[in-house]
């Protein structure tokens, strides 16, 4: 919280805003939801795609509002700030009322396709062996000095975010890595956040259903490289990593492979449980195990190596936190009942994601690869054949259900299968999620590779109308243990029989 008073003229000074009323009304906290306003609250009205928060002032001044952030003036008594675009001013008013929090502390912003939560966990373990006290948000939820909470989006709403960073600096947090989605980039979520380290994973198609085309996508996720951090930390192993590197405005501490990055993986060994490498550190070379596994494993570690050195972490302590990592949930997960075979739950939900992730286990998989996989109803149709061809790279593909939303889910399953025309898998098609990773794991043989992807932490299921809870390690973990008890009493019987 703020240490000195906060008026309403210095919330208008601080976003350039037109006064009308009184000016030295005191002003404790920012709300863009009227439902959440109450005595000493700032309204913030934002025009939605569907809801004009202007039409929801009176509400909040029914539950005590005293003032609101407006782009038109509404006839009423409510003292009001007007702005040309109140969702740009949310973020600057939200971190002026809560004392500007992210100026106590190191933030490091991660954006990216894919990874962003793999990071934040890792700086999690490494902030953890430097005795530093962190927290995290994103898709995983909001913890707080160990303290968790799950969230609705990976990157809060401006006025919901500073009140976070102002929790955060109450409970003595000195370092925070937050996963920074390119929705909240383009809806100025992050406007007012002062970012110690900028830093991106890599770039692939999803979410055009918002942005359009792969360049305003890319465009977004540049906002984060604009000059509101100190210093960017970019991997720069794709095209897109070195077009944002170069653009970049600041000093960039580039993540890759060979002498030019100041943080180099070297000689990966990648595999499905764990990866090995040998990382080049500002010149010092150390040997990491990381775990979840995987070559794309390695470069987020590499990446988080870099986040934490931006921060001012020790190699010692950074090596120590890297291999403390033992899961991310969701996260090349594994569900171990005592099978002969690998099942792994993960959350890879984009076409360049379950490439990675069924490439790693064709590379290291004795047997044959299973992956189940489907795509989300409401989101980015044009990737629903690509995860198609993605998952044809496997032996048996199953293409079910994820998040069907509103759309059939039968027609979904029937758009990501035109894409596995012409691959290498079997197909089978089963829209209940629950049979096909039945069906799966009733596949599989010794020695052989389940990869359940989509969902991964997740612990429901959005069916439009109802959401239920699901969780994939909890299904595919209560039949492998029903299963494999079924198959120890059976031998059991046998062995009786024969004596």
């Amino acid at each position: 919280m703020p240490d000195k008073v906060v008026l309403l003229s210095d919330v208008a000074r601080r976003v350039t805003g037109s006064l009308r009323g009184d000016g030295a009304l005191t002003v404790c906290d920012v709300t863009h939801d009227s439902r959440e306003a109450g005595p000493g609250f700032l309204f913030v009205a934002i025009r939605g795609r569907k809801v004009d928060g202007h039409a929801y002032i009176r509400r909040a001044v029914e539950r005590g509002a005293h003032a609101a952030l407006v782009e038109r003036f509404i006839p009423c008594s409510l003292p009001q700030v007007r702005v040309a675009d109140t969702r740009r001013a949310l973020g600057p008013a939200a971190a002026l009322v809560h004392g500007d929090p992210t100026h106590q502390l190191d933030v490091v912003g991660v954006t990216g396709t894919n990874g962003k939560t793999t990071v934040t966990v890792m700086l999690e373990s490494i902030a953890g062996a430097a005795d530093r006290q962190f927290a995290r948000v994103g898709t995983l939820g909001i913890g707080i000095a160990g303290h968790h909470e799950p969230l609705t989006l990976t990157t809060p709403e401006a006025s919901d975010l500073q009140r976070m960073f102002a929790t955060m600096v109450l409970r003595g947090v000195s370092l925070v890595a937050a996963e920074v989605s390119s929705h909240a980039l383009a809806l100025n979520r992050v406007d007012g956040t002062s970012f110690a380290v900028a830093a991106f994973t890599n770039l692939s198609q999803d979410h055009l259903d918002f942005h359009g085309d792969m360049e305003d996508y890319f465009a977004a996720k540049q906002k984060l490289f604009d000059g509101r951090a100190s210093l960017h930390v970019i991997d720069v192993t794709t095209e897109a990593g070195q077009r944002l590197a170069a653009a970049a405005r600041g000093r960039v501490i580039r993540v890759g492979y060979g002498s030019d990055c100041e943080v180099s993986i070297i000689d990966a060994e990648p595999g499905l449980s764990s990866s090995s490498s040998v990382l080049l550190i500002g010149g010092v070379e150390v040997a990491v195990t990381v775990r979840p596994g995987g070559l794309h494993n390695l470069r987020n570690a590499a990446l988080a190596a870099g986040c934490a050195r931006a921060v001012g972490i020790e190699v010692d302590s950074i090596v120590e936190g890297l291999q403390a990592v033992r899961r991310i949930p969701g996260r090349l997960d594994p569900v171990d009942a005592g099978q002969p075979f690998d099942v792994l739950v993960d959350y890879a939900h984009t076409p360049a994601a379950v490439e990675t992730v069924v490439g790693t286990a064709l590379d290291r998989c004795g047997g044959s690869t299973i992956v189940v996989v489907g795509a989300a109803g409401g989101r980015d149709a044009a990737k629903r054949p690509l995860l198609g061809l993605a998952a044809a790279r496997a032996d048996l593909a199953v293409i079910t259900s994820d998040n069907p939303r509103s759309e059939d889910p039968a027609a979904l399953v029937d758009e990501v299968a035109a894409g596995t025309v012409g691959g290498r898998a079997e197909v089978v098609r089963e829209v209940d999620r629950s049979r096909a990773i039945l069906l799966a794991l009733e596949r599989a043989e010794p020695g052989d590779t389940v990869l359940i992807l989509g969902k991964g932490h997740e612990q429901h299921q959005d069916l439009g109308t109802d959401v239920i809870p699901f969780d994939d390690r909890a299904v595919a973990a209560t039949y492998l243990r029903e299963r494999w008890a079924r198959s120890e009493s059976c031998s059991r019987t046998m062995m009786e029989a024969r004596s």
